[in-house]
């Protein structure tokens, strides 16, 4: 998987900046998908888990809480540094590492393996759905998020406020096909087990008001992947 230095660095040095108000910015799109997620990863005690782009660790952290042995990795060093930050973050095993290459792990090593809102950042979908069947054992599990492609449909993608200068930064998306994530998926040999698109709801829309304008609007897609 290749991209160029300067996308990379572009998006890597945006997340470094997002890290420090990011689990506290009310972003609906996280705590719409985390339950949905969560729920398709199931129970993992006892289970190797993956989590790829785990961003400041909330995925992680809560599987290793749950008796996971988690990996997690990620190309900022500002996210993971507020992951570490995190009670029980010393239970994860965190690495530095571009998803767009390949990822350095041996093939068939993890029962789960989980990807959350990350689709948009990477530029070759084949690669990293390839990769992610490599690394599955048999009969594992792939649970992968992103947010909708209509959503870019309206002129939305990833973008936070910077707390030091207070502008809006975009820090690189792409904006890739729902079909063009299936085909990737099914491509590499993953099966769907599961595929939705989720919505927010009023009640939603009232604890996180910036989801007030997407209110029966599809805003994530999320698929559960088997080998």
């Amino acid at each position: 998987m290749t991209t160029t230095w300067e996308g990379t660095r572009a998006i890597r040095d945006g997340y470094d900046r997002w890290a420090i108000v990011y689990d506290h910015d009310a972003n609906p799109l996280p705590a719409l998908e985390e339950p949905i997620a969560a729920d398709l990863i199931g129970k993992v005690a006892g289970l190797s888990v993956l989590d790829l782009g785990c961003g400041t660790g909330r995925h992680a952290v809560r599987m290793a809480t749950q008796g996971a042995i988690v990996t997690a990795v990620d190309f900022s060093e500002g996210m993971l540094a507020e992951a570490r930050r995190k009670p029980e973050a010393e239970r994860v095993r965190f690495v530095v590492h571009d998803l767009h290459d390949p990822i350095p792990f041996p093939e068939g090593v993890f029962d789960r393996i989980v990807s959350g809102l990350v689709l948009e950042h990477i530029d070759d979908l084949s690669a990293f759905f390839d990769e992610g069947h490599r690394l599955l054992r048999p009969g594992g599990r792939m649970v992968v998020s992103a947010a909708h492609p209509a959503m870019f449909l309206r002129g939305s993608q990833a973008r936070f406020t910077d707390p030091e200068t207070g502008r809006i930064v975009q820090p690189g998306s792409r904006p890739h096909r729902l079909g063009e994530m299936v085909m990737a998926a099914l491509s590499a040999g993953l099966r769907i087990e599961h595929i939705g698109e989720h919505a927010p709801d009023r009640v939603f829309a009232n604890r996180y008001p910036r989801a007030e304008k997407y209110v029966g609007y599809p805003m994530l897609v999320v698929m559960a992947l088997t080998t």
